[in-house]
Protein backbone atom coordinates (compact mmCIF):
# COMPACT_ATOMS: atom_id res chain seq x y z
CA UNK A 1 0.00 0.00 0.00
CA UNK A 2 1.35 3.43 -0.93
CA UNK A 3 2.66 5.61 1.86
CA UNK A 4 1.88 8.72 -0.21
CA UNK A 5 -1.87 8.50 -0.80
CA UNK A 6 -3.40 10.85 -3.32
CA UNK A 7 -6.73 11.29 -1.52
CA UNK A 8 -7.24 13.14 1.76
CA UNK A 9 -10.16 12.66 4.18
CA UNK A 10 -11.39 14.71 7.13
CA UNK A 11 -13.22 12.58 9.70
CA UNK A 12 -14.95 13.89 12.83
CA UNK A 13 -15.76 11.78 15.86
CA UNK A 14 -12.62 9.82 15.01
CA UNK A 15 -11.45 8.90 18.52
CA UNK A 16 -13.86 5.98 18.90
CA UNK A 17 -16.95 4.27 17.55
CA UNK A 18 -18.01 4.64 13.94
CA UNK A 19 -15.71 7.60 13.23
CA UNK A 20 -12.66 5.63 14.31
CA UNK A 21 -13.77 2.55 12.36
CA UNK A 22 -14.27 4.60 9.20
CA UNK A 23 -10.84 6.15 9.62
CA UNK A 24 -9.26 2.71 9.86
CA UNK A 25 -11.17 1.50 6.81
CA UNK A 26 -10.23 4.52 4.71
CA UNK A 27 -6.63 4.34 5.91
CA UNK A 28 -6.51 0.69 4.96
CA UNK A 29 -7.56 1.77 1.47
CA UNK A 30 -4.64 4.20 1.29
CA UNK A 31 -6.44 7.43 2.13
CA UNK A 32 -4.57 10.06 4.15
CA UNK A 33 -6.83 10.72 7.15
CA UNK A 34 -7.16 13.92 9.15
CA UNK A 35 -8.81 12.94 12.44
CA UNK A 36 -10.90 15.26 14.61
CA UNK A 37 -12.21 14.50 18.11
CA UNK A 38 -12.01 15.96 21.61
CA UNK A 39 -9.42 13.59 23.09
CA UNK A 40 -5.80 13.36 22.00
CA UNK A 41 -5.45 9.87 23.48
CA UNK A 42 -8.39 8.51 21.52
CA UNK A 43 -7.06 10.00 18.31
CA UNK A 44 -3.68 8.40 18.94
CA UNK A 45 -5.37 5.02 19.38
CA UNK A 46 -7.13 5.44 16.05
CA UNK A 47 -3.87 6.43 14.40
CA UNK A 48 -2.24 3.29 15.81
CA UNK A 49 -5.09 1.18 14.41
CA UNK A 50 -4.77 2.79 10.97
CA UNK A 51 -1.05 2.05 10.83
CA UNK A 52 -1.62 -1.48 12.11
CA UNK A 53 -4.01 -1.96 9.17
CA UNK A 54 -1.29 -0.85 6.75
CA UNK A 55 -2.47 2.73 6.27
CA UNK A 56 -0.48 5.97 6.39
CA UNK A 57 0.01 7.83 9.65
CA UNK A 58 -2.92 10.16 10.29
CA UNK A 59 -2.93 13.85 11.15
CA UNK A 60 -4.50 14.39 14.57
CA UNK A 61 -6.55 17.50 15.41
CA UNK A 62 -7.97 17.53 18.96
CA UNK A 63 -11.00 19.83 18.77
CA UNK A 64 -14.19 20.25 20.80
CA UNK A 65 -16.88 20.93 18.20
CA UNK A 66 -18.99 22.84 20.73
CA UNK A 67 -16.50 24.77 22.85
CA UNK A 68 -14.16 25.57 19.95
CA UNK A 69 -16.77 25.81 17.22
CA UNK A 70 -15.15 28.75 15.44
CA UNK A 71 -11.97 26.68 14.97
CA UNK A 72 -13.92 24.40 12.62
CA UNK A 73 -13.89 27.23 10.08
CA UNK A 74 -10.15 26.83 9.54
CA UNK A 75 -10.17 23.09 8.90
CA UNK A 76 -10.66 23.28 5.14
CA UNK A 77 -7.98 25.93 4.48
CA UNK A 78 -5.55 24.27 6.92
CA UNK A 79 -5.89 20.87 5.26
CA UNK A 80 -5.42 22.37 1.80
CA UNK A 81 -2.38 24.29 3.03
CA UNK A 82 -0.80 21.08 4.29
CA UNK A 83 -1.87 18.52 1.67
CA UNK A 84 -2.92 20.65 -1.29
CA UNK A 85 -6.36 19.08 -1.41
CA UNK A 86 -9.35 17.65 0.42
CA UNK A 87 -11.30 14.83 -1.20
CA UNK A 88 -13.49 13.35 1.53
CA UNK A 89 -15.54 14.60 4.48
CA UNK A 90 -17.10 12.17 6.96
CA UNK A 91 -19.01 13.80 9.82
CA UNK A 92 -19.46 11.01 12.35
CA UNK A 93 -19.42 13.06 15.57
CA UNK A 94 -22.68 13.07 17.53
CA UNK A 95 -23.99 14.05 20.94
CA UNK A 96 -26.86 12.65 22.99
CA UNK A 97 -26.97 14.76 26.18
CA UNK A 98 -29.97 12.85 27.55
CA UNK A 99 -33.36 11.41 26.72
CA UNK A 100 -36.03 13.67 28.21
CA UNK A 101 -39.51 15.08 27.51
CA UNK A 102 -39.40 18.13 25.26
CA UNK A 103 -40.89 20.26 28.03
CA UNK A 104 -37.99 19.29 30.32
CA UNK A 105 -35.09 20.04 27.94
CA UNK A 106 -32.48 22.20 29.64
CA UNK A 107 -30.85 25.05 27.66
CA UNK A 108 -27.34 23.64 28.18
CA UNK A 109 -28.39 20.28 26.75
CA UNK A 110 -30.08 21.89 23.74
CA UNK A 111 -26.96 23.99 23.15
CA UNK A 112 -24.80 20.85 23.09
CA UNK A 113 -27.12 18.91 20.81
CA UNK A 114 -27.46 21.75 18.33
CA UNK A 115 -23.72 22.49 18.41
CA UNK A 116 -22.53 18.95 17.69
CA UNK A 117 -25.41 17.42 15.73
CA UNK A 118 -26.31 20.39 13.51
CA UNK A 119 -24.14 23.51 13.77
CA UNK A 120 -20.91 21.54 13.38
CA UNK A 121 -22.26 20.12 10.12
CA UNK A 122 -23.03 23.64 8.91
CA UNK A 123 -19.51 24.84 9.75
CA UNK A 124 -17.96 21.77 8.14
CA UNK A 125 -19.93 22.39 4.96
CA UNK A 126 -18.78 26.02 4.89
CA UNK A 127 -15.11 25.22 5.34
CA UNK A 128 -14.96 22.07 3.21
CA UNK A 129 -17.20 23.05 0.29
CA UNK A 130 -14.50 24.85 -1.77
CA UNK A 131 -11.84 22.10 -1.73
CA UNK A 132 -14.44 19.34 -2.09
CA UNK A 133 -15.87 21.05 -5.16
CA UNK A 134 -12.36 21.46 -6.54
CA UNK A 135 -11.53 17.78 -6.05
CA UNK A 136 -11.79 15.44 -9.00
CA UNK A 137 -14.22 13.24 -7.06
CA UNK A 138 -15.17 15.02 -3.84
CA UNK A 139 -17.29 12.97 -1.44
CA UNK A 140 -19.15 13.95 1.74
CA UNK A 141 -20.96 11.57 4.09
CA UNK A 142 -22.88 12.87 7.10
CA UNK A 143 -24.14 10.36 9.65
CA UNK A 144 -27.74 10.63 10.77
CA UNK A 145 -30.33 8.60 12.65
CA UNK A 146 -33.80 7.26 11.87
CA UNK A 147 -35.04 9.16 14.91
CA UNK A 148 -34.74 12.37 12.87
CA UNK A 149 -37.68 11.35 10.69
CA UNK A 150 -39.70 9.25 13.16
CA UNK A 151 -40.86 11.35 16.15
CA UNK A 152 -40.77 9.38 19.38
CA UNK A 153 -41.19 10.27 23.05
CA UNK A 154 -38.04 11.64 24.73
CA UNK A 155 -35.93 11.76 21.56
CA UNK A 156 -36.75 15.36 20.62
CA UNK A 157 -33.52 16.87 21.98
CA UNK A 158 -31.31 14.68 19.80
CA UNK A 159 -33.58 14.09 16.82
CA UNK A 160 -34.54 17.73 16.23
CA UNK A 161 -30.88 18.66 15.75
CA UNK A 162 -30.29 15.65 13.48
CA UNK A 163 -33.38 16.60 11.44
CA UNK A 164 -31.99 20.10 11.00
CA UNK A 165 -28.67 18.65 9.92
CA UNK A 166 -30.41 16.43 7.39
CA UNK A 167 -32.14 19.44 5.83
CA UNK A 168 -28.88 21.36 5.59
CA UNK A 169 -27.15 18.42 3.92
CA UNK A 170 -30.01 17.79 1.49
CA UNK A 171 -30.01 21.48 0.54
CA UNK A 172 -26.25 21.35 0.02
CA UNK A 173 -26.73 18.34 -2.22
CA UNK A 174 -29.18 20.23 -4.45
CA UNK A 175 -26.71 23.11 -4.68
CA UNK A 176 -23.85 20.84 -5.76
CA UNK A 177 -25.79 18.62 -8.16
CA UNK A 178 -24.00 20.04 -11.20
CA UNK A 179 -20.52 19.47 -9.72
CA UNK A 180 -18.40 16.30 -9.34
CA UNK A 181 -19.06 16.42 -5.56
CA UNK A 182 -21.35 13.71 -4.19
CA UNK A 183 -23.09 14.39 -0.87
CA UNK A 184 -25.02 11.73 1.04
CA UNK A 185 -26.53 10.97 4.43
CA UNK A 186 -26.04 7.57 6.03
CA UNK A 187 -28.00 6.07 8.91
CA UNK A 188 -25.81 3.28 10.34
CA UNK A 189 -28.66 1.72 12.34
CA UNK A 190 -28.17 0.28 15.83
CA UNK A 191 -24.42 0.00 16.45
CA UNK A 192 -22.53 -0.81 19.64
CA UNK A 193 -21.24 2.69 20.36
CA UNK A 194 -21.02 4.81 23.50
CA UNK A 195 -23.90 6.98 22.29
CA UNK A 196 -26.09 3.91 21.82
CA UNK A 197 -25.10 2.68 25.27
CA UNK A 198 -26.24 5.94 26.84
CA UNK A 199 -29.64 5.66 25.18
CA UNK A 200 -30.10 1.94 25.87
CA UNK A 201 -27.96 1.06 28.90
CA UNK A 202 -29.60 -2.35 29.31
CA UNK A 203 -28.88 -3.50 25.76
CA UNK A 204 -26.11 -6.03 25.33
CA UNK A 205 -23.46 -4.72 22.90
CA UNK A 206 -23.12 -8.23 21.49
CA UNK A 207 -26.66 -7.97 20.13
CA UNK A 208 -25.69 -5.05 17.90
CA UNK A 209 -23.56 -4.51 14.85
CA UNK A 210 -20.00 -3.41 15.60
CA UNK A 211 -18.68 -0.11 14.27
CA UNK A 212 -16.31 -2.04 12.02
CA UNK A 213 -19.32 -3.78 10.45
CA UNK A 214 -20.78 -0.53 9.07
CA UNK A 215 -17.49 1.19 8.22
CA UNK A 216 -17.15 -0.43 4.75
CA UNK A 217 -20.55 0.95 3.68
CA UNK A 218 -19.48 4.45 4.69
CA UNK A 219 -16.08 4.07 3.03
CA UNK A 220 -17.81 2.93 -0.15
CA UNK A 221 -19.74 6.21 -0.27
CA UNK A 222 -16.36 7.97 -0.27
CA UNK A 223 -15.11 6.07 -3.31
CA UNK A 224 -14.64 7.96 -6.59
CA UNK A 225 -16.90 5.41 -8.27
CA UNK A 226 -19.86 6.30 -6.05
CA UNK A 227 -22.65 7.97 -8.04
CA UNK A 228 -25.42 8.47 -5.48
CA UNK A 229 -26.09 12.07 -4.53
CA UNK A 230 -28.50 13.58 -2.02
CA UNK A 231 -29.49 10.12 -0.80
CA UNK A 232 -30.30 8.90 2.69
CA UNK A 233 -28.87 5.39 2.90
CA UNK A 234 -29.84 2.93 5.63
CA UNK A 235 -26.93 0.63 6.41
CA UNK A 236 -29.17 -1.79 8.30
CA UNK A 237 -32.68 -2.06 9.69
CA UNK A 238 -33.00 0.58 12.41
CA UNK A 239 -35.37 0.20 15.32
CA UNK A 240 -35.27 2.08 18.61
Amino acid sequence: MTTHPTRVALITGASRGIGAAVAVELGRRGVQCVLVARTQGGLEETDDAIRAAGGPAATLLPLDLQKKAADIDMLGPSIVARFGRLDILVHAAGALPKLTPVAHIEPRDMDESIAVNMAAAWRLIRTCDPPLRAAEAGRAVMLTDAAAGEPQPYWGLYAAAKAGMEYLVRSWATETAATPLRVNLLDPGPVATRLRGRAFPGQEPGELAAAADVAPAIAALCDPAETRHGALIRAQANTH
